[in-house]
């Protein structure tokens, strides 16, 4: 399928092309014509599964024939849990909306940096990304208006909810007009998240992309026993030992995290930490310098890593495990995106071997165990 049998206009059908983009994800096949016909959606799908495009693309399509708005009163609003996820999403919305013939002006706004820049910026904004403690300082200054709003999409929900922001989103929701189209996309469901479907969404869609789908089996996975002391070692002469341009290196602590970038930067590879304890700015540049290719490393906690999205990431590792199954597949995921490959490797100590080996029950799949000792030599006889 074509994204031009989706319903998009030929405005939308270039920029999609001259954005680069070849074809649909399942996901854009099911959300696209569902969204344009105004529907409320309820989208079941893991990270990298294309779901913002799935819903950037309609949303622009209703735009377009429109006027931007003269007073800062938001037609569509972008609910999202993080700094980096608001800015990927913001990053999408741009790509495709530069080649459209009107521009459509997107802004996002999140914590931890001045707010008065944002104040100033707000005028014209007809898609407002935002994380919910940032939106409600902006509405307590006045600086917007959300009572105009058409659509509301909650992207992550899951994770909203997880991050503490419950009441914030309900709150929000009080402040919204009552005829709108709602979108809500989460990885996973849970008591908090059915609550939050049944008040927010009438008469849904339904679309489901199964993780199992889309991650493991595009995705080279393999592990090495170590022992503790010669992690850092093996770390960094498994990353000398190829030409990947890009590496996520995930570990389980702060403290980790800067000490693993730390080492790395030492023995002349190229390695930032990036985490919650970094100010917005040390994060925005890191992950900038990630994604362009300035910096080889980056070495990332679970809950920073959320808003990282690269396209064709060659390579993620496991420094340490995460806590659940679903994380392990959160991180490898960051990997063999939406039809690419990939490869993941994971360093096993032998206090971690438990563990891993209910991972990858939870998984349903097996993952080769090599010895580190037998790296570089013919792994087929290790």
């Amino acid at each position: 399928m074509n994204f031009s049998d989706l319903g998009l206009s030929k405005d939308l059908l270039s920029s999609i092309e001259r954005a680069k983009y070849e074809s649909p994800y399942p996901i854009q096949i099911e959300a696209i014509p569902a969204i344009l016909q105004q529907k409320d959606i309820l989208g079941l799908a893991p990270t990298g599964s294309g779901k913002t495009a799935a819903y950037i693309l309609p949303i622009l399509q209703r735009l377009l024939p429109k006027e931007a708005p003269r007073e800062r009163f938001i037609p569509v609003l972008v609910i999202v849990p993080t700094r980096e996820l608001a800015v990927q999403v913001a990053e999408v919305t741009e790509n495709f909306s530069r080649f459209l013939p009107r521009k459509i002006k997107s802004m996002a706004v999140f914590g931890g940096v001045s707010i008065n820049p944002q104040m100033m910026k707000l005028h014209g904004v007809e898609i407002l990304i935002a994380t919910p403690g940032r939106l409600i300082d902006l509405l307590g200054r006045n600086a917007l208006g959300i009572s105009r709003i058409h659509t509301l999409v909650l992207d992550e929900a899951d994770k909203v909810l997880n991050m503490g922001f419950r009441e914030e989103v309900e709150h929000i929701l009080e402040l919204l007009p009552s005829r709108r189209q709602n979108i809500l996309f989460s990885a996973t469901t849970d008591n908090e998240v059915d609550v939050l479907i049944q008040k927010l969404l009438k008469d849904p869609v339904r679309i489901q992309v199964e993780g199992d789908n889309f991650t493991p089996d595009l995705i080279d996975q393999k592990a090495y026993r170590v022992s503790p002391e010669n992690k850092g070692p093996f770390l960094r002469q498994l990353i000398n030992s190829g030409d990947w341009s890009q590496i996520l290196v995930f570990a389980s602590s702060i403290r980790t995290a800067d000490n693993v970038a730390t080492k790395l930067s030492k023995n002349g590879i190229e390695a930032v930490a990036f985490h919650g304890d970094k100010s917005q700015g040390a994060r925005t540049e890191a992950l900038a310098r990630f994604k362009s290719g300035k910096t080889r490393v980056l070495v990332a906690t679970d809950l920073a890593a959320r808003g990282i999205d690269i396209q064709f990431l060659p390579l993620v590792i496991n420094y340490e495990l995460p806590r659940s199954p679903k994380d392990y597949i959160h991180r490898i995921g960051r990997t063999g995106r939406a039809g690419a490959t990939g490869e993941a490797i994971s360093l096993i100590t032998p206090e971690e071997l438990h563990h891993f080996k209910v991972i990858q029950k939870k998984m349903g799949k097996r993952v080769l165990l090599l010895e580190s000792e037998n790296f570089g030599k013919n792994e087929e006889d290790s």
